[in-house]
């Protein structure tokens, strides 16, 4: 691929999304529209593979060669670097550095509290070593204590999980108050600059009570004792009841009187903008670090932005340290960031030709 990127053209449902998810992949060993490994292999095949290859950077003057492939039968997903396979799928993050604008991501102002609980565990899990493993234990763990609790198993059964349970959670907590309470400002920033001054304001709403600067041992007794004081309910209902699993991301627009949340009151506009400060915040994350320029990829990001948005929004693009851009449009008047860089290939059929 150029090094300034490329510009994808071509109509609608001729894969132009697939080109942008393949690359994401890579990164995330996920898809961005959040569908299951089993729907993105082709009809008719059982396994998908996908391979590239970063330039080389100071750190790897050769680059990166990240592989990735799932299998339906068995449901195996694998991966390798460098032509290493890994028996950890962790060891696979991470690597193109590359961030995703797209229409869905609306949903991370708009939807419920799990696609922004989502949206924090992949940045975390991308740009914090450890945070993997934090959330892979607190899982294990939940899954364990939840099928005690549904089995009706006593008491004593069901707080055997609570330590690893709240060790991991506290973990977890204090990961999303530093990065939430680090990069609120920046948000803000990029709120105000591409919304033509309204301010906004992102803030951490942690289902256990956290006092303000609580370490990991005081985190962790406020979960114990949040735990102990929901036993009879949980025994109720068969299920965890407290935990980082219902923390929220707070989205608010700022006003003359009290602050709003996104999701409940504010315009398709302002959820949309909020949306794009929250990737650019996302690409900040990631050159600080990781001290690389992020690969931005546009999927036709601009179709549902009026017009002073979609300027301001290309004015904070071009002014960011980004690295190669990467978008799709249906048509060549449709290209607007780096117009006159971009290299045009165009897509029909799930045929690319440059």
């Amino acid at each position: 691929m150029p090094r300034e990127g490329v510009a994808l053209i071509g109509d609608n449902a001729q894969g132009k999304s697939n080109f942008l998810e393949a690359i994401y992949y890579l990164e995330t060993l996920r898809s961005f529209r959040g569908a299951r490994d089993s729907q993105m292999v082709a009809f008719g095949e059982e396994v998908f593979r996908v391979v590239g290859k970063t330039e080389g950077q100071s750190d790897e003057p050769h680059g990166t060669r990240v592989a990735a492939a799932f299998e339906k039968k068995g449901k195996r997903k694998r991966v390798s670097v460098n032509g290493a396979n890994s028996d950890r799928l962790a060891d696979g993050l991470g690597h193109f550095s590359a961030v995703i604008f797209s229409p869905s991501d609306v949903d991370l102002v708009s939807g419920g509290p799990a696609d922004r609980r989502r949206f924090l565990d992949i940045v975390l899990a991308l740009n914090e070593p450890g945070y993997v493993k934090s959330l892979s234990s607190y899982k294990k763990n939940l899954v364990s204590r939840n099928a005690a609790l549904k089995a009706g198993q006593p008491a004593s059964v069901v707080s055997a999980w609570d330590p690893g349970l709240t060790e991991a959670g506290a973990e977890i907590m204090i990961w999303r108050r530093s990065w939430i309470e680090s990069r609120s400002s920046a948000f803000d920033g990029y709120y105000r600059r591409i919304s033509g001054g309204r301010s906004a304001r992102m803030s951490y709403r942690p289902n256990v009570s956290l006092e303000s600067g609580a370490d990991i041992a005081a985190s962790r007794e406020s979960f114990r004792e949040a735990l102990e004081g929901s036993r009879d309910r949980e025994a109720r209902r068969g299920i965890t009841l407290v935990g980082p699993h219902r923390d929220d991301l707070r989205l608010q627009v700022c006003g003359t009187g009290d602050d709003l949340d996104f999701r409940d009151y504010g315009s398709g506009g302002q959820r949309r903008t909020a949306a794009l400060a929250l990737r650019l915040v996302e690409a900040m994350t990631i050159r600080e670090r990781r001290s690389r320029r992020p690969m931005i990829l546009l999927d036709d990001v601009f179709a549902e932005l009026d017009a002073g948005r979609s300027e301001r929004i290309l004015e904070v693009m071009e002014a960011e340290d980004t690295g190669q851009v990467v978008l799709t449009a249906p048509k060549d008047a449709d290209v607007r960031v780096r117009r006159d860089a971009l290299p045009r290939w165009k897509i029909e059929a799930g045929e690319i030709t440059t």
